[in-house]
């Protein structure tokens, strides 16, 4: 990282930070009407210049510029893989960046570790409390820097500490400070967390996903907390998926897509409806979509019926229909509850709220198993940790489904799996020497393939697809895209989770749209289009 460069830097005026037609590349200006607007020597708290960073095949920061000043909520926004994990690791000190400038309070400085960023005054708080549950919170306050005397730890001393700590943030009066952390609610040990990052020198505080854990009532009390901090003056970085909780507590908010950075704007400035466009990317377009008179064989009675179908702090309670033959999409931004509307329907995540009903049979307890059982067959998102035994070949993957459907008394012997897979090789076009080559050496369009093919031989009458074209070729994609169409014709209901929108307009009867882990909305088939799904996400629609 670059370590001289003069103080002061000249920056945009936030009212044109923002450029719908994509990311600014370094150097352009920004004009409004054609007039270049005014500019401002500004001395921010932290101040990220011209930061990137590549890892093997991937760039995952490109020259980013990005500052926060004091006494200001910042919220940081962007997709799975815009970069903001990699900015906030850079910050802290946990990456080192390859290129670019870190300024605090308007001098260079170099953050090698995370140990030199806390000594300057830059604190973190995880989305999973990285604390010790079974000891007390006067024990994780202290960690690794309890106050000794005579060479032993001082207890009574790591106590005061603690509580005077826990004074900063107005809530020692409300927590014992002998108590185990675990005993308390995920709200408290948040807090805590902060407590313990919060230094009498703290500039900068980095806040990720703090609140995705909690409900509503456990998420005003950490913002009271924050509008405290901020008061202080202290820097807030603040990274979220809940579009709502951006608009309740940050200031301003900076987007970062695939690497770069999209642009950054007061709040008041950028309304859900310029949002969520930016932060999807792509301009919108008409987009194609097949006539369901056409490529549908939608009919009969429901063969999935949700009824406020929910978990606490999970998923709020949702309704949800698919019929055979249907396509229902499931829309909404990272973080909106996607995946675990898809979990929830098929057993992964128990449901403590809510009665689903499979082919006119109530579910009463929902599992993975019992759904394979019924006839439901799920394809994860993340197919390389929850949907693929690497080390195993194709043939063992795609056999997998339909082994746990018969049950391990029952095995299928070798000359069956082989038929079976196969069969599924030449149907998909799985690109592979044989059916014996472990999983793991496929490609990833071929790999998602293998999914569906495990998926498939199960024989389903129901399949949830979650992200399936994420991370695979064009070619590929075309292929899954065309076979979602194909399986709907044959009268197979599937339930499709995607963040692309254009894959949703193109393959959906109906879509169901998510927010905040909330559903707020229904589109049906003949008002599908991007323009209303973005909408209904931003809440201009319900």
């Amino acid at each position: 990282m670059a370590q001289d460069a003069p103080q002061g830097r000249r920056f945009e005026s936030p009212r044109a930070s923002f450029d719908a037609s994509g990311p600014k590349k370094p150097g352009d200006g920004d004009e409004v009407g054609g007039t270049c607007l005014e500019q401002t020597i500004v001395t921010a708290r932290i101040e990220m210049l011209g930061v990137s960073k590549a890892f093997p095949g991937v760039r995952a920061l490109d020259g980013v510029d990005f500052r926060v000043e004091a006494g200001e909520v910042h919220a940081l926004m962007g997709e799975n893989g815009a970069g903001k994990s990699t900015l906030i690791k850079i910050m802290t000190g946990a990456v080192q960046g390859d290129a670019g400038e870190i300024r605090l309070d308007g001098q260079t400085v170099r953050i090698g570790s995370t140990g030199d960023a806390q000594a300057l005054g830059i604190g973190t708080v995880y989305q999973e409390v990285n604390l010790v549950p079974t000891m007390s919170v006067t024990k994780n306050m202290t960690l690794l820097r309890q106050p000794k005397r005579f060479g032993l730890i001082d207890w009574r001393e790591a106590r005061r500490r603690a509580r005077q700590r826990l004074e900063r943030l107005n809530i020692a009066s409300q927590i014992d400070v002998e108590r185990p952390l675990g005993s308390y609610s995920v709200a408290v040990q948040q807090l805590v967390a902060i407590a313990r990052a919060l230094e009498d020198d703290t500039r900068v505080l980095v806040l990720d996903e703090p609140t995705a854990s909690l409900d509503a009532n456990e998420t005003a009390l950490l913002f009271g907390i924050v509008r405290d901090l901020k008061a202080r003056g202290i820097a807030i970085v603040f990274i979220t998926h809940f579009i709502d909780q951006v608009y309740a507590i940050a200031d301003r908010i900076s987007v970062l897509r695939n690497g770069r950075r999209v642009g950054s704007a007061p709040t008041s400035e950028l309304p859900p409806l310029q949002l969520i466009p930016m932060m999807l990317g792509r301009e919108l377009e008409t987009t194609e979509r097949r006539a369901a008179s056409e490529s549908s064989a939608i009919h009969g009675e429901p063969i999935l019926v949700a009824e406020g179908v929910g978990r606490r702090r999970v998923m709020a309670p949702f309704d949800l229909t698919l019929r055979p033959g249907e396509v229902v999409g499931l829309s909404g931004l990272l973080g909106s509850g996607r995946t675990e509307v898809a979990k929830l329907v098929f057993g992964a995540i128990k449901r403590d709220s809510g009665k689903l009903t499979i082919a006119g049979a109530e579910v009463k307890s929902a599992s993975p198993a019992r759904s394979l059982h019924l006839g439901v067959a799920y394809c994860p998102e993340d197919r390389k940790a929850e949907g693929l035994f690497a080390e195993l070949s194709v043939r063992e993957n795609i056999i997998l489904g339909l082994q746990t459907k018969r049950g391990w008394l029952r095995r299928l012997s070798f000359d069956a799996q082989q038929a079976l897979a196969e069969a599924m090789i030449e149907a998909l076009g799985i690109a592979t020497p044989d059916a014996d080559k472990p999983v793991g050496q496929l490609s990833g369009g071929n790999q998602q393939k293998v999914v569906l093919a495990r998926a498939l031989t199960s024989d389903p009458r129901i399949l949830i697809l979650d992200e399936p074209t994420r991370g695979i070729d064009v070619g590929a994609h075309a292929e899954i895209v065309a076979l979602i169409r194909k399986l709907c014709a044959e009268g197979l209901a599937l339930l499709v989770a995607s963040s692309e929108l254009d894959e949703l307009v193109a393959v959906s009867d109906r879509i169901a749209v998510l927010r905040d882990r909330r559903k707020v909305g229904e589109i049906e088939e003949r008002a599908i289009d991007r323009q209303t799904i973005i909408d209904t996400i931003a809440g201009a629609r319900t």
